[in-house]
């Protein structure tokens, strides 16, 4: 009798060493020959294996196969990864036999279940309902999550993306969730889980809640989360740690003995961050712009060129294969969690380094693969759209124009800025970026650029086919795949707009290296990010390229972009231009800028909670 064996090969010190994760599928009639298809994740087989588990006669229901070997087996997984002896795609491709064999075996316990009248039991570790928050589309770093947590047998209730306060706890509700996690990528997703935190608290919740996501820090759970809720509230930092957290959160004891200690380091941190801010220094407005970057616009080194291509361009399909050489592999790394050590940091050094190399270079070999395929089949298509305009700084707002005349009739929108205000030891300048555009009234004649750029177009579609097939692991990798190309795109625009579009550097010859470590002129900022942290200033590029027109990506009620694997940004063209971040922002620039944005100052404030110099974390 041939048993399922559920088998990973893991590299350590360099070593290849296979573990059998699951040699006894059946008590008896173990089939251990060393040849069987031993896989780090390798699927090919699990069907018909499971099949003939089913029907050998030693299990009496097929719940019986999936709460027993199958289990078993993941459990090993789970615990080798939180050992750190197994590698993230190793367990998400484990994930994935154990997903296909439940899915061949479902159609079996619902009939079961039909002829019964009755539902089998799982016996799971619990049950943990995640969510991406409302007005965000990012959920890479979620899916792992639930695979991983799937693999140390919680069952995971995943609600997807932009997910409502309501449908998110009447959910945990109804599935009677022992842990409630949060993700989110962009600033005002932390805002949404402090909505999240008090109306738990509201409702008399004491489900434990756990925190995630780029944009999250302990920190901001500490200070702005925790205070929320009577409950426990954990910060994670990444798949590896949020298994541990929820063992100990479902066991009474352990979850006691973490939650006190968690509560009082929380404490001490919100003691600390409070004392700190106490000893911040902070530039008035005023003295902020007095100390403004001065650009010399007489220089002819400074210049502005006119672009060759006033106006907008719209890019309805770039092939993928020209931006394949500028995909940028190191944050693709990082999804997977594979780290080298100095000298082996980085790509493609990575692939040297004793611990992960073998494993970074199988994962980037798989990557090419489904690159090739998504090129052959033109799986997803990237689009973009540049726009290139007249533009002037008015103190520290760009005007822009709709001709060359730059006049008050020729306006066509306001691009507003901030200023740094934390005060410096040395004499380097209060910068904006509206610092970068020549005044109105210098008698220089400026321009100032924009973007979007997308690389999500039949994204949707290609993984709902992974997630229909079970298959976790090529799901998430067409995910982190289309966030580099979409990145990579936007390395290709802006080239092409230096050197054609804008044309202010023709003669332009970077290497892809070269322009990765952004060794050309010019910047391009995106709105979110530190050298403009307001999200709202989305809006006005949309407006002025009549985006979701011209190629079809969208704002989120919270300004994320859909497609979810999509870049936008400023461009600025002059020597002058650099990137900064502005930094914490006082009351009166606050003030000041909602005024000049005619917004109320409370939902001015709401956007900029992250950097006002009062309490932002």
């Amino acid at each position: 009798m041939k048993a399922l064996n559920v088998i990973v090969t893991l590299t350590r010190h360099g070593q290849r060493k296979p573990w059998r994760a699951c040699l006894l599928l059946l008590k008896r009639g173990v089939d251990a020959n060393p040849h069987r298809p031993r896989a780090q994740g390798i699927d090919e087989f699990c069907v018909r294996d499971t099949e003939e588990a089913r029907t050998c006669g030693l299990y009496e229901k097929p719940l019986h196969i999936i709460e027993g070997p199958l289990m078993d087996a993941m459990n090993i997984v789970g615990d080798l990864f939180g050992a750190g002896k197994m590698f993230l795609p190793q367990v998400i491709k484990s994930a994935r036999v154990m997903k296909k064999s439940v899915g061949h075996l479902v159609p079996f316990m619902e009939e079961e279940k039909r002829l019964s009248g009755k539902a089998d039991e799982s016996s799971a570790a619990g049950t943990f309902l995640i969510a991406t928050v409302k007005g965000d589309v990012h959920d890479i770093g979620k899916n792992i999550v639930a695979v991983v947590l799937g693999c140390n047998n919680f069952k995971v209730v995943d609600l997807g993306v932009m997910q409502p306060v309501d449908a998110i706890l009447d959910k945990a509700v109804e599935v009677k969730a022992d842990i409630i996690g949060l993700s989110g990528l962009i600033t005002p997703s932390l805002d949404e889980m402090i909505t999240v935190a008090q109306e738990m608290e509201r409702r008399n919740l004491k489900v434990p809640l756990l925190i995630g996501g780029a944009t999250t820090s302990k920190m901001h759970t500490a200070v702005k989360i925790v205070p929320q809720y009577s409950g426990p509230i954990i910060h994670v930092l990444d798949a590896s740690r949020s298994v541990p957290v929820a063992q100990a959160l479902m066991d009474s004891v352990k979850a006691a003995d973490l939650w006190e200690d968690t509560r009082e380091t929380y404490a001490e941190m919100r003691e600390e961050f409070y004392a700190g801010l106490e000893e911040r220094k902070y530039l008035s407005l005023e003295k902020a712009r007095a100390r403004r970057l001065a650009v010399n616009w007489a220089d002819p080194a400074h210049a502005p060129c006119r672009p060759a291509q006033l106006g907008v361009t719209v890019f309805d399909d770039v092939p993928i294969a020209d931006v394949l050489p500028l995909i940028d592999w190191n944050p693709f790394f990082q999804v997977w969690q594979l780290r080298g050590r100095y000298p082996n940091r980085g790509f493609p050094k990575i692939f040297n380094d004793d611990t992960v190399g073998a494993e970074a270079k199988r994962l980037y070999d798989e990557a090419q693969a489904m690159l090739g395929v998504m090129v052959r089949d033109k799986r997803l298509r990237l689009k973009a759209v540049a726009g290139l305009f007249p533009a002037a700084a008015v103190g520290d707002d760009i005007e822009v124009y709709s001709d060359e005349s730059r006049s008050a009739e020729a306006r066509r929108a306001v691009l507003y800025t901030l200023r740094q205000q934390a005060e410096k030891d040395t004499e380097e300048p209060y910068m904006a970026l509206a610092d970068f555009v020549a005044p109105r009234g210098s008698g220089v004649d400026d321009y100032v650029g924009a973007f979007v750029a997308s690389a999500g177009f039949g994204m949707e579609e290609l993984t709902a086919e992974h997630k229909a097939a079970h298959d976790d692991y090529s799901c998430i990798m067409a995910e982190a795949l289309a966030d580099r190309l979409a990145e990579a795109l936007a390395e290709w625009l802006h080239k092409d707009v230096r050197t054609r579009l804008w044309g202010y550097a023709p003669a332009e010859s970077l290497d892809a290296a070269d322009l990765l470590k952004v060794k050309y002129q010019g910047i391009r900022p995106a709105p979110g990010y530190p050298s403009q942290p307001d999200h709202t200033e989305k809006r006005t590029l949309w407006q002025l390229m009549d985006v979701e027109k011209n190629i079809g990506v969208s704002l989120t009620e919270n300004l994320a972009m859909l497609p979810a694997a999509s870049v936008s940004g400023l461009y600025f063209g002059g020597r002058a231009a650099q990137y900064f971040s502005v930094g914490k922002v006082t009351a009166d620039q606050v003030s000041d800028y909602a005024q000049r944005k005619g917004l109320p100052h409370a939902e001015v404030e709401r956007w900029l909670r992250q950097m006002l110099a009062n309490d932002s974390v």
